[in-house]
């Protein structure tokens, strides 16, 4: 199976594209990982129209089965939280469009999932991204190594949920 993880940003866009199962033990493989960037020049209007493009170009080159995106949650700058969420519905859209589902996720939980601690830093996440996908090198932004982790996250909850579903029938 293949998940799509993303990071939303208006200047970047962090993306990760994992291969793991549902079933068995938890390996993952990330195929192709990057960031997609815009430049603060350009209006906003003209910035999430080329994340727009960007998007459904790796949606039509990676064929998830899945995407995920990290959801939109701020405490303190609300300035900031408009444009992540305008770049986080584009890409939620786009999945719709291709008819994937979507799941959300926010960064504790990601942090949660793949360092074990909700509250770990950037270079923790990074760090064990790397370690349980086997990367030689920690991925080279942080929003790639976010994207990544959001996709094992996927894999790690429907793991999970999957189990209490099949407990739930017996």
């Amino acid at each position: 199976m293949f998940v799509l993880g993303i990071d939303p940003g208006l200047t970047r866009c962090g993306f990760g594209l994992v291969e793991g199962s549902l079933e068995g033990t938890e390996k993952f493989r990330v195929l192709r990982a990057g960031t997609l960037e815009t430049s603060p020049e350009l209006s906003v209007e003209l910035r999430l129209a080329q994340i727009l493009i960007d998007l459904r170009s790796l949606y039509a080159d990676c064929t998830p089965d899945a995407v995920v995106v990290e959801r939109v949650f701020y405490q303190r700058n609300a300035k900031t939280a408009i444009p992540v969420a305008q770049a986080s519905g584009v890409a939620i859209a786009l999945a719709g469009e291709s008819g994937l589902p979507v799941r959300q996720f926010t960064a504790q939980q990601v942090k949660l999932a793949v360092t074990g601690y909700g509250a770990a830093s950037k270079s923790q996440v990074q760090d064990m991204v790397a370690r349980l996908c086997g990367l030689e090198h920690i991925p080279a932004t942080a929003d790639a190594a976010d994207a990544i982790g959001l996709a094992m996250t996927y894999f790690m909850t429907e793991r999970t949920e999957l189990r209490f579903r099949e407990r739930a029938t017996t």
